[in-house]
């Protein structure tokens, strides 16, 4: 009988350790508004991380790099989302990592007053 996998391409291994286990069974509390885009980097103060669980060393590790979005630190650690958005909350509560919401989109102005600028520069500088 033959199969049609490839006997070079070794299978994928099964993911060892469950997500509800790295997270000790908790969901992300309400008052933690860790969006996709929030942004995350390193404490200026960050204590040491040699005792912290493996996983949340290497979030704080990825993240020392500079600001990372919580979706692209999900998708460099092939992690759920909601797993490292819990692993991110507890982190940030232990003063590990700071997160910064995005800058919000300006609001767009007048064109009345942008005109008025530009003839007040052209007047001024001419």
């Amino acid at each position: 009988m033959t199969t049609t996998e490839d006997p070079d391409q070794e299978p994928e291994a099964p993911q060892l350790v469950r997500p509800y286990v790295i997270t000790n069974g908790r969901s992300l509390v309400d008052d933690h508004e860790l969006s996709l885009i929030t942004l995350v980097t390193v404490a200026e103060n960050c204590p040491a991380i040699g005792h912290l669980d493996p996983e949340k060393r290497r979030l704080v590790e990825l993240c020392s790099g500079g600001y990372l979005a919580v979706a692209e630190i999900a998708g460099h650690t092939q992690l759920p989302v909601g797993i490292v958005r819990v692993l991110l909350a507890d982190l940030t509560d232990a003063g590990y990592l700071y997160t910064r919401k995005p800058i919000p989109r300006a609001e767009r102005v007048e064109r009345r007053i942008l005109e008025e600028v530009l003839n007040g520069l052209q007047a001024r500088f001419g």
